[in-house]
């Protein structure tokens, strides 16, 4: 299977701290990978150095055969990785459709004085994202708050929303982080069917950061567990739950 992204022997230093070390990571097309880890082992370090709020001190990587190593975050989500954070970061006082439009800004071809003259040309396109954002906002659930301000939609629908936003940008690369924190079993369990099928309908790899177990062993094709920002253990579900050095680092001391 071809991988869309490639990462090699990433390092990432803050100071003294050695936050990642020699991380080597992959995400094969159309696949759902997992990064997992006790609190404080580089995940997030880690997510942030492949969309370039982080750079790397050592290291590559390289989208679909692209160098993307020193690109700052916004030329990152316009060549196709999208993410959504641990924290909702949505802007609250937009509407849901208005959510979305943002994030279609830099794939608008219109430019001040066409916006400013109203030119049939940038109606057009202003109708079609517009369409594309229902279409969107349909997909994940939450077409009927299209017109809704962000901040009054609930806290499922503000994840579903932070997801939306992010399809928006068409990528080839989903990362979610924590997606399922604060959600109870049976809205986990429909995120799990969720993240199916965008992989299946919208042909894209998703990497999940997550620490509801259920979720991760449920949904990952591939898990690769961080402890102390090194690369401790990769494999499928089975290999990574029955891995003696994973279930002491992370999922709890072997039962005696």
């Amino acid at each position: 299977m071809t991988n869309v992204l490639e990462a090699k022997d990433v390092s990432v230093a803050f100071g003294g701290l050695l936050a990642v070390n020699s991380v080597d990571f992959n995400i094969p097309e159309q696949s759902v990978v997992s990064l997992i880890g006790p609190n404080g082992a580089g995940k997030t370090t880690f997510f942030n150095v492949l969309t370039g709020l982080y750079k790397p001190s050592a290291g590559s990587i390289q989208f679909n055969g692209r160098d993307i190593t020193d690109l700052p975050p916004h030329k990152i989500a316009s060549i196709g990785i999208a993410r959504t954070f641990q924290n909702i970061r949505l802007f609250g006082l937009m509407t849901a459709q208005e959510n979305l439009l943002v994030a279609m800004h830099s794939h608008l071809k219109s430019g001040i004085t066409s916006t400013i003259l109203r030119t049939p040309k940038q109606r057009r396109e202003e109708l079609a994202a517009e369409a594309k954002a229902q279409e969107i906002l349909d997909f994940v659930g939450i077409g009927k708050w299209t017109h809704e301000f962000a901040r009054n939609l609930s806290y499922g629908d503000q994840r579903r929303l932070e997801v939306a936003r992010a399809l928006a940008l068409d990528p080839k690369i989903l990362l979610l982080d924590e997606p399922t924190a604060g959600m109870n079993p049976q809205e986990s369990q429909v995120f799990v069917d969720f993240v199916r099928r965008l992989v299946k309908e919208r042909d894209l790899s998703v990497m999940l950061i997550e620490h509801d177990m259920k979720v991760v062993m449920s949904v990952s094709e591939r898990i690769t567990v961080l402890d102390q920002g090194e690369k401790i253990a990769e494999g499928s579900p089975e290999q990574i739950k029955n891995n003696p050095r994973v279930v002491e680092a992370y999922l709890g001391k072997a039962k005696s």
